[in-house]
């Protein structure tokens, strides 16, 4: 049986990821900070484990839960959205450390734990990305502390892909989805944007060479950085 480990399931795209995993049979170990996600989680019979990547002594559980585990995917999925800004606005510490903290400080918190199990079965360490992190790609300053959280983000994916020897590490673009983040006039349905991301992460393994610390698009198109 394949598994995987979704960390930041309890609503939208996480979700999503930890229904479709299910739905094919696999072995799932899904994340939330609060019982009502942790109840949802286990009411798709996932493995439920209750972590708030923000919090060290929340993270210093996670490796003996999943002693023993060969993970074929890992997905960090944690993430919160900043205040909507234009152009450069000001912004306080406290919007800073909550848009920092859980989109970079726990992803780099989280890597190091979980990465020695996806080794082990060869597998993909996806980390949710977000166009928006694309200095390359960026047109607008809009939203700036999330743009620059996300460009983080994918330093940390290129960083842990060059300690990878087996695993296989990408930054994903979800595109715009409709989720409580995206809003009800977002382009795709959690459905298309999660089941294309699974595609990638799918295909990552074989296309190591290539694949591995690379950023792509929901449909598998490469971005760059």
């Amino acid at each position: 049986m394949k598994t995987a480990l979704i960390i930041g399931a309890s609503r939208g795209i996480g979700m999503e990821f930890v229904r479709q995993y299910r739905e094919d049979g696999w072995r799932v170990f899904a994340t939330a900070c609060n019982e009502d996600g942790l109840a949802a989680l286990r009411a798709l019979d996932a493995e439920a484990l209750k972590l708030d990547v923000t919090r060290v002594e929340s993270l210093s559980g996670l490796s003996w839960q999943l002693d023993g585990v060969e993970l074929d995917v890992a997905v960090y999925n944690a993430g919160v959205n900043s205040e909507r800004t234009t152009g450069l606005a000001p912004i306080t510490k406290d919007e800073f450390d909550r848009v920092f903290h859980t989109n970079v400080l726990g992803a780099m918190q989280v890597a190091p734990l979980v990465l020695p199990f996806v080794e082990a079965a060869g597998g993909s360490f996806g980390f949710l990305s977000s166009r928006m992190g694309s200095v390359e790609l960026m047109e607008s300053n809009g939203s700036w502390l999330y743009r620059a959280s996300k460009a983080a983000v994918n330093s940390v994916v290129k960083a842990v892909s060059l300690e990878a020897q087996r695993a296989t590490c990408v930054a994903m673009h979800p595109g715009w989805v409709r989720t409580d983040m995206g809003g009800e006039n977002a382009d795709i349905d959690v459905e298309t944007s999660v089941s294309g991301m699974r595609g990638v992460l799918g295909r990552a393994p074989g296309e190591r060479a290539t694949h591995n610390g690379g950023f792509y698009n929901y449909d598998g198109t490469p971005f760059p950085w």
